[in-house]
């Protein structure tokens, strides 16, 4: 009797140690293969290099300059205050051409039209009102371009300030000179 119960015991302890052991033999055969996955991965991205990065590089470079794309389309297609007659906010030609250029001309995603906040709201709905009924009188293909109010104004200047500029640049140009040889070393026409 005393015999069965220290093989039973023994018994007993074998199944405890056999079930720890498996247990243990899994973790760690879980480990080992994760860790030859690991180096597997490590192996192929290495080997692809740079190719999986190349197209996050190219958005890191892009992203500014869509911005800047953005912010010069709403800075062209805002109609300023000088496009808008004093009072009662009716475009005057010069707007009624942009509006007409940005609603049949400008690329289909970039037509938006943006006006400028006058000083009272009233006059500021009266801009709107008129840029948007001349809108109307567009029929293109596709919708009608939106309508957003905006703060920033557009850098302008006058024309007669523009046109000062231009000539007093050309008084200070140099007068042309024709060179007095010729790229083979020999004297120039102007010599002869």
């Amino acid at each position: 009797m005393r015999c069965t119960s220290f093989y039973g015991r023994l018994l007993i302890v074998a199944a405890l140690v056999s079930v720890t052991t498996t247990s243990v033999s899994a973790k760690w055969n879980d480990h080992w293969n994760s860790f030859w996955h690991k180096v597997g991965v490590g192996y192929e991205r290495n080997n692809a290099w740079p190719d999986p990065f190349n197209e996050m590089d190219a958005m890191a470079v892009i992203t500014p300059f869509e911005a800047m794309k953005q912010n010069g389309w709403i800075l062209h297609n805002t109609i300023g205050p000088h496009q808008f007659r004093d009072g009662d906010g009716a475009l005057k030609t010069s707007g009624q051409e942009t509006v007409a250029w940005i609603a049949r001309q400008a690329p289909a995603s970039r037509r938006q039209v943006y006006v400028v906040r006058a000083a009272t709201t009233e006059e500021t709905e009266a801009r709107v009102a008129s840029v948007r009924e001349i809108l109307s009188q567009f029929e293109g293909a596709g919708p009608l371009p939106t309508v957003a109010v905006t703060d920033r104004v557009p850098p302008t200047a006058s024309g007669a300030w523009a046109t000062k500029v231009n000539r007093a640049w050309l008084e200070e140009l140099a007068p042309p000179k024709l060179p007095s040889s010729s790229a083979a070393g020999t004297s120039a026409v102007t010599q002869q």
